[in-house]
C-alpha cells in the first residue's frame, strides 16, 4: 500500500507538491480551531454553571469578581453587564453592553476557520490544472512517436494527468467536510453567548425589580 501511495504521488507530477502544501496548512487550521473552539465552549460552560446561582442569589458582588477573574467570552460579557448594571436605566443598557463584548467574541470564534473553503477550492483548481498541463504534455509527446504506438502512450499519460484532480478532490473533500464542523460548533458556542446574554439580563432586571420594590 505504501509503494501504491508514493507510485501515485510520484506520477502526478509537479503540482501533486502544492496540493499537499494545502492539505498541510488546511489541517493545521482545523486542529488550532478545533481545539480552540472547544476550549471556548468548555470553559463558557464551566464558568455559566459557577456564575447562574450567584446570580439567581442575587449575590452580583461575587458573579463580578469570578468573572473578571477569566478571560472567555461569557465572563467579559458578564463582566460588562455587571458593571452597567447599577447606572443602567433599562434593560436595553445591559443588553447593549453584553452584546458589544459578544461582538469582539465572535471574530475570534470565527477566525481562519473561512480559509478552509478557499483552501478546498484552491485543491480542486490546482488539481485541474495539473491534469491540463499533464494532457498537454502528453498530446504534445505522441505527435512524433509511431502511430500504432500512440493510443498505449497516450491512455497511459492521460491516466498519469488525471492523479493531480484525483488527488485534489481527495483534499478538497474532508477540508470541506472541517469546514462544516467547524462551522457547526462556531455557531453553537454562538448561540450559548446569545443564550447566556438572555439568561443574565433576566437575572439581573428581576434583582432591579426587587430591589426598586
Amino acid at each position: 500500500m505504501y509503494a501504491s501511495v508514493v507510485g501515485f504521488f510520484q506520477e502526478g507530477g509537479a503540482f501533486m507538491y502544492p496540493i499537499m502544501v494545502v492539505l498541510a496548512i488546511g489541517l493545521a487550521i482545523t486542529i488550532e480551531r478545533y481545539v480552540y473552539i472547544t476550549a471556548a465552549k468548555r470553559s463558557n460552560s464551566k464558568l455559566l454553571n459557577q456564575v447562574l446561582p450567584l446570580l439567581q442569589n442575587g449575590d452580583f458582588k461575587q458573579a463580578y469578581n469570578l468573572s473578571s477573574k477569566s478571560s472567555n467570552a461569557i465572563s467579559r460579557m458578564l463582566s460588562q453587564g455587571l458593571a452597567r448594571f447599577n447606572s443602567a436605566n433599562s434593560r436595553d443598557d445591559i443588553e447593549t453592553a453584553m452584546e458589544e463584548s459578544m461582538l469582539e467574541a465572535i471574530p475570534r470564534l470565527e477566525r481562519r476557520t473561512h480559509y478552509l473553503a478557499m483552501l478546498a477550492n484552491i485543491a480542486t483548481l490546482l488539481g485541474l490544472l495539473g491534469t491540463i498541463i499533464g494532457l498537454i504534455k502528453a498530446f504534445t509527446a505522441v505527435a512524433a512517436v509511431d502511430p500504432s504506438l500512440k493510443a498505449e502512450i497516450l491512455s497511459t499519460s492521460i491516466s498519469v494527468a488525471m492523479n493531480t484532480t484525483a488527488f485534489g478532490l481527495m483534499v478538497a473533500i474532508p477540508l470541506l467536510l472541517f469546514f462544516t464542523v467547524l462551522q457547526t460548533k462556531t455557531t453553537q458556542v454562538v448561540d450559548s453567548l446569545e443564550m447566556a446574554t438572555v439568561k443574565f439580563t433576566n437575572l439581573m432586571m428581576q434583582r432591579k425589580n426587587i430591589a426598586d420594590a
